[in-house]
């Protein structure tokens, strides 16, 4: 049996999608072939995965739709992501200088009351 064949049907051994079956896709190098299937399709080692008897017809680099419905006539499920939902983004909101200048009573009071918290704050160290 030849695991490099594109469109072997294969059951991936190691990793998060352990025990799901998946079918190649591509082949990258001696080591190294794409899978899509019940699985997410990525990069995946030969040595983690088992092949079973099952070969689907398939193009090399065929799209997840094409796995799906391939899957679909021998039986199989693959995976199926829902696509995240676009929320809308909150308007930033500049901050508006005050239009109208405070009297100097107000500057003297809030400088005095500023003074006496800082010295509070030396006091409690």
């Amino acid at each position: 049996m030849v695991l490099n064949e594109i469109g072997r049907v294969v059951v991936k051994t190691a990793g998060r999608d352990a025990g799901k079956k998946a079918v190649i896709v591509d082949t990258l190098d001696k080591n190294h072939v794409l899978i899509d299937g019940a699985t997410r399709r990525r990069k995946c080692n030969i040595a983690h995965l088992e092949p079973l008897e099952k070969v689907i017809k398939i193009e090399k680099n065929a799209s997840h739709e094409d796995v799906t419905k391939a899957f679909k006539e021998i039986g199989l499920e693959t995976r199926v992501t829902k696509p995240k939902e676009s929320k809308e983004r909150p308007k930033k909101s500049r901050k508006s200088k005050e239009k109208a200048a405070p009297s100097k009573g107000k500057e003297i009071e809030k400088k005095s009351s500023e003074k006496e918290i800082v010295e509070k704050k030396a006091v409690k160290k």
